[in-house]
């Protein structure tokens, strides 16, 4: 039997009550399953913890990471600290330090979930989200010269390797290849004079190894239109660091609200734990009420289930979520319910179980 080492760090706000409800999930499949189980080993690191010892996490917590297989995370982030530490000293050390360089974010508008759009079926908003999540505008790189006098000036650099680029690239392009979609690269290369028009010429490079695949190339502003006004005509997309972070939360939006957006950090190569996560926050004014949605760290479970290979599991946990959707009597208030988010977590395991 295959045993899952998980690290569980529910961070702050809602996370706690959202990645209990992910776990029981992940346990109820395993057990379904019957040839591999999780062992989860929960780690108190986030706002709070920074509060009483300086720190996110502790100083050799990459190191504690290390061993284990994957990362479900749950929420960063609280008053009282600012956002810069909170984000730079976990969830971002995270990904660096284990070279998690694929951001993946699925936008795919479910039976049963609200959109705002007017007139847009189903099956137009069906999106994966390739994010290069390494270097790019989210590098860290800068300076802060003359810092609280007249002349004060901060100089932010944008990093852009041709390493980082082209695995990116290829990994999107050997996605769209194996789900036989087409691949669409968003940039700013009319602006950005260097780091977009490198973006787009590897971007040319990589596609003449894959002339079977079919490629567009839409700069920030129109894709961002064109996500409202057309969504259908994206299929696999990549593009950089904070592109991808702004345009998956207007691809949120659009398939259902954050309640429903769920990301993995990957390390396609496997030399380090990959991390898995809702991305909606942490929440703080709606913490301890449990009444906060489950469903994202729940499809974040089963992108977990589809890293590790039971594919077939991740898919019914996804099937469960819908079901429970479609159906519409357990639901949490952002929803339009008034379930608990036990009440939700609980639904679809019924939902799986069936």
């Amino acid at each position: 039997m295959d045993k899952y080492r998980i690290a569980v760090i529910p961070g702050d706000g809602i996370g706690l009550e959202v990645l209990r409800e992910g776990m029981k999930i992940l346990n109820r499949a395993a057990e379904l399953d019957g040839s591999f189980f999780f062992e989860d080993v929960w780690f108190p690191w986030g706002c709070e913890y920074y509060l009483k010892n300086g720190r996110m996490m502790p100083e050799d917590g990459i190191e504690i990471l290390r061993d284990f297989d994957a990362i479900y995370l749950g929420a960063v982030g609280y008053p009282g600290v600012p956002d810069h530490i909170s984000l730079w000293e976990l969830l971002l050390t995270i990904r660096k330090s284990f070279d998690q360089y694929v951001n993946l974010r699925p936008v795919k508008l479910l039976n049963g979930a609200p959109c705002p759009l007017k007139d847009v079926k189903r099956e137009d908003v069906n999106m994966t989200f390739i994010r290069e999540n390494s270097e790019g505008e989210y590098a860290g790189s800068g300076s802060w010269l003359f810092k609280g006098k007249p002349n004060e000036v901060v100089i932010q650099d944008g990093v852009f390797s041709r390493t980082g680029c082209e695995r990116i690239i290829r990994y999107a392009f050997e996605t769209a290849r194996k789900e036989g979609r087409s691949l669409t690269s968003i940039s700013k290369g009319n602006a950005l004079n260097y780091s977009m028009v490198f973006w787009d010429q590897i971007f040319k490079e990589v596609s003449r190894e894959y002339p079977d695949v079919t490629t567009h190339s839409y700069l920030v502003d129109a894709a961002s239109m064109f996500m409202v006004k057309d969504p259908a005509r994206f299929e696999v997309v990549v593009t950089s660091n904070l592109f991808g972070d702004i345009l998956t939360d207007l691809g949120a939006a659009i398939a259902g609200g954050m309640g429903l957006a769920a990301g993995a950090n990957l390390n396609p190569e496997r030399r380090y734990p990959s991390m898995f996560e809702p991305i909606h926050g942490s929440a703080p004014d709606i913490a301890g009420k449990g009444i906060a949605n489950p469903m994202a760290s729940v499809w974040a479970a089963s992108q977990m289930l589809d890293f590790f290979g039971h594919e077939d599991w991740g898919a019914r946990v996804l099937n469960a979520i819908e079901r429970v959707l479609v159906e519409g009597k357990v639901l949490t208030p952002d929803m339009g319910g008034r379930a608990k988010t036990s009440e939700v977590g609980d639904a679809i395991r019924e939902e799986l179980e069936a």
